[in-house]
């Protein structure tokens, strides 16, 4: 029996041969003596989300991966005025975009500056010097904003043909069942009791709704379903209430308990369709009034689809249990970590984190597009996607067993192959150069940085390479080869020549988005990652039978090493005073003045925990990382950094420090009662950073939640729930070369059972 159990785990990781240093982890894991297996559905059941009363900024959040539905403590969307200016509660599709009109005739080149590279002449870069150029110049603001993400619809509560007063609303109950995708809601309104269920649909984007009251009985409690418009703002919330001449709605078809409608918002066009076991009354310019149709039961369903003619909805009943099937297969089909018996007081919360990420990531972080930071839930940005992001939205999903919610979203890259191309070309070398701040069409966005950003250049051979690494499927390789390989190329060849060694930048911004873009170079983190990424393409080729390439054997040779003064590893080779200024008393934890860079991401540290740096010294990047813990400016870190930082801690053997990075004490590290986390900055570099112009989702708040000197510009960034979940795959499922059972987590105070996770790189 034992034997059989060992090769039954072995053969859910995929076809193929095994690593030796996969086949030990594995090992560790799955032949545990005498470990009982994980209840997944206790595990998952002890981190409901229950609500008694409305959390300003932690509405719920329902979703397939494709649409996100977000509700307030009634179930739908009938108070969003009770929430934070930046819980707009929407209802988004990864296809729902539009764009303004474009009267001018703006295109891509002109949002361009030509940047002088030395040996490769002058070349173009959709970079804005400042906010103001953004002003300056029309193209800059249509090219940042258009396109941009649209809420559907908002379904919210009836009385009678008025919305309810909140104040006729007590005794509110809210439970997330996340084992079903189920929300309960249970309140008095106007002393009458009410119960509200919704689901949203796991394979088509659908609301499902069932409200039970006298008062639906009585002809006195419906919804209504209405349709925004778009918003100038867009950020955060794209809904726009004051209809504009080129926004409309037309009746498809029509019946008594069925209605489908056309909207049209410039040349954005979806249709909506609605179904009922009540009646509709419709009204195109308001929207749709649902009520009952006897009894004191209404089940309604609101689709929304980019499919001019839409079948009819599938109906309550079976979309609640559709919906059931579906979340019962993601919790007992992908892997699960559980700390029950850890003495150390943290393991609870760790553990109600990591199942209220993998619901969250799964919503906003799992759709045919890479997700934009705040996924699902509201926009920034304009609700594009920054592609540096998205392994820290998606890359767990490969190690927790769910490499098909991470297959997804990498059509697009191999759709925009051609687009990658000529961007490439227009640099001057071969290859795929993939953009950094993107909607669907492809077009990179100017930007005070995101033009110089080059670390998102791997991510595809990253992203690829975790998808084989699942299956040791073959028909991965086929259908990624070609990404991997232009990729590959652009790795090699964007490097300059500087007397025989490969010199990354100028110009560059490294992932620590502090530098001078015109003098940085060599950043750590990037070397490195720039040879990961070939080795990587190497070993692919010679998966497919093929020869590896010699240009890209020497860039491997070539590529300037990681840069090191008095003993730690540099940001960037240009930066040699880096740490001289950072142990001074004037930066030293609090990196205010000009000189004082030891803030934002320390993402040095990545070449050695988000990557396994091959040139990496561990003693100095041990060093390092004491270095960075006694002198970072906290404040000033981002919800990836805690992970991120637990994965080189984990890395180096220090498992206690992980833990306590994860737990890191700072406004971006809140984990909300739905598992969300905030985006807070400090006051004295939030207009640089959050300007209303730059759609960074920053606006004025009646009541800021962080206290004097911080602002917040989000209530959700999901990259903090994918890279937790990447980290703790990490520490509980091991990495390449590691030994012995959940290798990042201390001996001491933590039990840590974990099936179906594979080793990270």
């Amino acid at each position: 029996m034992r034997h059989r159990r060992r090769r039954d785990a072995f053969r859910s990781f995929g076809k193929g041969s095994l690593t030796v240093s996969t086949t030990v982890a594995l090992l560790a894991f799955v032949a545990t003596p005498a470990a009982a297996r994980i209840d997944r559905q206790a595990l998952v059941a002890r981190h409901m989300v229950l609500q008694t009363r409305i959390d300003p900024h932690a509405p719920v959040m329902l979703g397939n991966g494709q649409l996100g539905f977000t509700a307030d403590i009634t179930g739908l969307q009938s108070f969003s005025g009770r929430y934070s200016e930046l819980a707009p509660l929407l209802t988004m599709a990864q296809w729902g975009w539009h764009s303004f009109p474009n009267p001018t005739k703006v295109r891509e080149r002109d949002g361009w500056r030509m940047i002088p590279v030395e040996g490769r002449g002058s070349q173009p870069y959709a970079w804005m010097q400042s906010w103001a150029d953004g002003e300056k110049n029309p193209a800059y603001g249509w090219l940042r904003a258009n396109p941009h993400r649209i809420s559907l619809g908002r379904i919210a509560l009836a009385l009678g043909e008025a919305a309810p007063d909140f104040a006729d609303v007590t005794e509110t109950r809210q439970q997330l069942d996340l084992w079903t995708g189920r929300l309960t809601s249970e309140f008095r309104l106007r002393g009458t009791p009410v119960r509200v269920t919704t689901v949203v649909h796991p394979t088509v984007d659908l609301v499902a709704v069932e409200i039970v009251s006298p008062l639906v009985a009585r002809g006195e409690l419906g919804a209504t379903v209405r349709y925004p418009g778009v918003a100038p703002a867009i950020n955060p919330d794209p809904s726009g209430w004051t209809p504009r001449a080129t926004e409309t709605t037309r009746v498809l078809t029509r019946t008594a308990r069925s209605v489908a409608l056309t909207r049209t918002l410039d040349d954005t066009r979806y249709t909506s369709r609605i179904d009922s076991d009540g009646w509709l009354d419709v009204a195109t310019a308001t929207g749709v009034r649902v009520t009952g149709g006897g009894g004191d039961r209404l089940r309604f369903t609101v689709r929304f689809t980019p499919d001019p003619q839409p079948a009819a909805n599938p109906g309550v009943p079976e979309s609640i249990d559709a919906t059931a099937r579906h979340w019962r297969d993601f919790w007992t089909k992908g892997a699960a970590v559980d700390f029950t018996g850890s003495t150390d007081t943290r393991a609870p919360e760790l553990e109600r984190r990591v199942v209220l990420s993998q619901y969250l990531s799964a919503i906003n972080g799992a759709g045919t597009l890479p997700p934009q930071e705040e996924g699902l839930f509201s926009n920034s940005w304009y609700g594009k996607f920054h592609l540096e992001m998205h392994p820290w939205h998606a890359a767990w999903q490969a190690t927790w067993s769910h490499p098909d919610l991470l297959a997804r979203a990498m059509p697009w890259y191999v759709a925009h192959l051609p687009q990658a191309r000529a961007e490439a070309a227009r640099h001057r070398v071969p290859g795929a150069w993939w953009p950094k701040m993107v909607g669907p069409e492809g077009r990179n966005s100017p930007s005070l940085v995101s033009p110089f950003l080059m670390w998102q250049q791997p991510h595809p051979i990253l992203l690829a390479e975790l998808l084989w690494r699942a299956n040791r499927d073959d028909a991965v390789l086929a259908r990624y080869g070609e990404v991997v390989e232009a990729t590959a190329d652009l790795l090699a060849h964007w490097p300059l020549d500087k007397g025989g060694r490969l010199q990354l930048g100028p110009p560059l911004i490294p992932a620590q988005e502090n530098y001078d873009p015109l003098t940085t170079r060599d950043p750590t983190f990037e070397v490195e990652y720039f040879r990961w990424g070939l080795t990587t393409a190497q070993a692919w080729r010679q998966r497919r039978g093929q020869p590896r390439k010699p240009e890209w054997d020497r860039a491997l040779g070539r590529i300037a090493p990681p840069p090191v003064r008095d003993g730690l590893y540099l940001p960037a080779a240009s930066v040699p005073g880096f740490w001289r200024d950072a142990q001074s008393p004037a930066c030293r934890g609090t990196a205010a003045g000009p000189s004082c860079k030891n803030r934002d991401h320390p993402s040095f540290l990545m070449a050695y925990g988000f990557i396994p740096g091959a040139r990496i010294d561990r003693e100095t990047m041990r060093r390092t990382l004491a270095a960075m813990e006694a002198t970072w400016d906290r404040r000033q870190t981002w919800g990836w950094d805690f992970p991120m930082i637990a994965m080189t801690a984990a890395r180096l053997g220090e498992p206690d420090k992980a833990i306590d990075w994860l737990f890191a004490s700072t406004k971006n590290n809140q984990w909300g009662p739905t598992g969300m986390t905030p985006r807070v900055h400090l006051d004295e570099h939030a207009e640089d950073l959050v300007p209303a112009i730059g759609g960074a989702g920053g606006v004025a708040m009646a009541h800021n939640p962080d206290g004097p000197g911080y602002r917040r510009a989000a209530e959700a960034y999901f990259p903090s729930n994918g890279a937790l979940l990447l980290a703790v795959g990490m520490m509980a499922g091991g990495w390449d070369g590691s030994r012995g059972p959940a290798p990042g987590f201390p001996k001491r105070g933590w039990t840590v059972r974990a099936e179906g996770l594979a080793p990270t790189p």
